[in-house]
């Protein structure tokens, strides 16, 4: 009978909380489901194996110099600005003989010509007030020595007045394809070491070769840790550090 006259309020209030209770026990179950299949996950992740990287590097020796160089001078008037052009090119070609560089190593570009415009508060005036002409001269061979004795003695043609702007040798080295597979191998071994020592330490065996992935070969200078995600190659320097890296996954057991 004490039910049949129970308040509104109160029954309102008790199907709230019957509505509280079921919803935290659902919460409750899909948290528990999600955590067993996080936790399988995790653990069917951990059984696939163990992932490495191994490296390996060498040293190498530019055989190859591209060496650059441009003439810039100008002048009030287009021809004016190409004969002095020429001269300096003249100049800077006989340095580069008498150096030892024959003249079927040097190539000559073609000579590039433009009017120094006159402005007034960002507007064009119409004026000209010179003409500018320039000449690039390269430099190609295997001697990369001579190149770098060259490079270094410019000064004294400088002095003579010649406008030259040096942008410096550019070194290469031409048995990469020999060298890429050499350490490709030795960085493998390098993987699989570092895998048996991680396993060994969790009384762990590594078992089969599960996946490889090769990295990208980075020449750098001596002693350098550059990298870079597609590969680097530095040629500012004869002498050069090679390095090769791989990915490894074993299975484990």
């Amino acid at each position: 009978m004490s039910q049949l006259n129970e308040s509104p309020i109160i029954t309102v209030e008790r199907r709230k909380a019957v509505t509280i209770i079921i919803s935290a026990v659902i919460v409750s179950l899909a948290l528990g489901i999600g955590l067993m299949k996080v936790g399988t996950g995790f653990a069917s992740r951990s059984s696939d194996g163990i992932t490495v990287t191994g490296s390996a590097k060498t040293t190498a020796v530019a055989d190859n110099a591209v060496w650059t160089l441009s003439v810039n001078l100008s002048s009030a008037t287009v021809s004016a600005a190409i004969k002095k052009v020429d001269s300096d090119v003249a100049a800077l070609s006989k340095y580069l003989n008498a150096g030892g560089i024959p003249t079927d190593a040097l190539t000559l570009g073609a000579v590039s010509t433009y009017a120094n415009e006159e402005y007034v508060n960002g507007n064009a005036t119409g004026r000209i007030l010179s003409y500018r002409a320039s000449r690039d001269v390269t430099v190609r061979t295997k001697d990369v020595q001579l190149v770098s004795k060259l490079s270094q003695g410019i000064g004294s043609l400088l002095e003579t007045g010649i406008n030259v702007n040096n942008y410096g040798p550019q070194y290469y080295i031409s048995n990469l394809p020999e060298l890429r597979p050499a350490l490709m191998s030795d960085a493998m071994k390098d993987a699989k070491v570092r895998a048996e020592a991680l396993t060994k330490a969790v009384s762990s065996e590594l078992g089969a070769l599960v996946n490889v992935k090769a990295g990208p070969i980075q020449i750098t200078t001596p002693d350098s840790t550059m990298t870079a995600d597609y590969g680097a190659y530095d040629t500012s320097t004869i002498e050069k550090t090679v390095t090769a890296t791989v990915s490894v996954t074993f299975k484990t057991r």
